[in-house]
């Protein structure tokens, strides 16, 4: 099978999908159980292992059907370091979990891969501390310390690329580029942002996306929003400026929710997948180079299904 790691598809500019809300569905859908939300946990129970198989089929099928690129996230979003210890792994059974994630991608696509659907696989990485705060806030020297770990593990496997999905500040940010640049791994950075389109310590978006280029050598192959609604980050993206072409990917909240709200709920709130569709398809008309299309917090296949269905007629067909 090939294999992407110097030259990811996605970067051609075709239509490529990735799934939903992986954690939310697991456990308000499915029911099942994810300590701190952590679901590289059920890769080492039987049952746990063919839930996350299920889970990724459908996203999986849909891309094949449209006949569009897919990224295939790791169950990995909570598997570092510090997440490993409060969960009661040792550094090497981490490593191993972490490996065995992009194992069980590499048989999905042997699977669904075809010549019109190619497929990366992508080992995801999350923040250090909460998603939704800046609480702990790390230098860039600590931060490639400690991601550099998990990110050498994903370049020992057949992971394509990493990503830093829901970063809330730009010094782990950084941390994470330059890990994955002495690894030789490509890298994606996935900011989140607050209702009022703004990174939660307060920084822009634009200023952010600029620092980690500038402080990187624009190492990053794009950034990405993620676990933010669309009417939380619409209006930056009104102004046509540079900064935007560096933008590639969206995976956005299901609900209007804000993140203080979203940690309050005790149910799902799916949104309205319908709307969902159309605020993505208006857009990536701003945004010409977004080509990669998920979902985060409350979004399942029939949200991805709806965003493609809305945004593949934007996007030239493949050869």
């Amino acid at each position: 099978m090939p294999r992407y790691r110097h030259a990811l598809p996605q970067l051609d500019g075709r239509l490529f999908l990735a799934d939903g809300g992986m954690e939310t569905k697991l456990i308000f859908l499915d029911g099942l159980e994810l300590p701190n939300f952590a679901a590289f946990t059920l890769l080492h129970q039987a049952d746990g292992r063919a839930a996350l198989e299920r889970y990724f089929r459908p996203y999986a099928e849909l891309a094949r059907r449209m006949e569009t690129g897919f990224i295939l996230d790791s169950a990995t979003w909570r598997a570092s370091g510090d997440w490993g210890t409060r969960l009661g792994y040792a550094p090497e059974t981490l490593a191993n979990a972490n490996r065995e994630a992009i194992a069980m991608l590499e048989s999905l696509r042997e699977e669904f891969q075809t010549p019109q659907t190619p497929v990366v696989l992508n080992g995801c990485i999350g923040p250090r501390g909460d998603g939704y705060n800046a609480d702990r806030l790390m230098s860039v020297t600590e931060s490639e310390g400690y991601h550099r770990e998990q990110i050498d593990t994903f370049a020992g496997t057949e992971a394509d690329m990493v990503s830093a999905i829901t970063m809330n500040y730009v010094e782990e940010a950084v941390g994470i580029a330059q890990a994955a640049r002495r690894a030789a791994m490509p890298v994606v950075i996935s900011f989140t942002v607050e209702t009022d389109g703004r990174l939660p310590t307060g920084q822009t978006l634009q200023a952010a996306v600029e620092q980690v280029d500038a402080e990187t050598d624009a190492y990053p192959a794009y950034f990405m929003i993620n676990c933010a609604h669309p009417t939380h980050f619409d209006e930056v993206l009104e102004t046509r400026a540079p900064w935007l072409d560096r933008l590639g990917g969206l995976r956005a909240n299901a609900s209007h929710k804000s993140h203080a709200e979203l940690d309050e709920s005790t149910s799902l709130d799916v949104g309205d997948p319908d709307e969902l569709g159309r605020q993505y398809a208006a857009i990536k008309q701003r945004v010409p180079r977004l080509n990669v299309l998920g979902g985060c917090c409350g979004t399942d296949h029939r949200h991805i299904e709806q965003i493609a269905a809305t945004c593949a007629p934007l996007f030239p067909q493949a050869d």
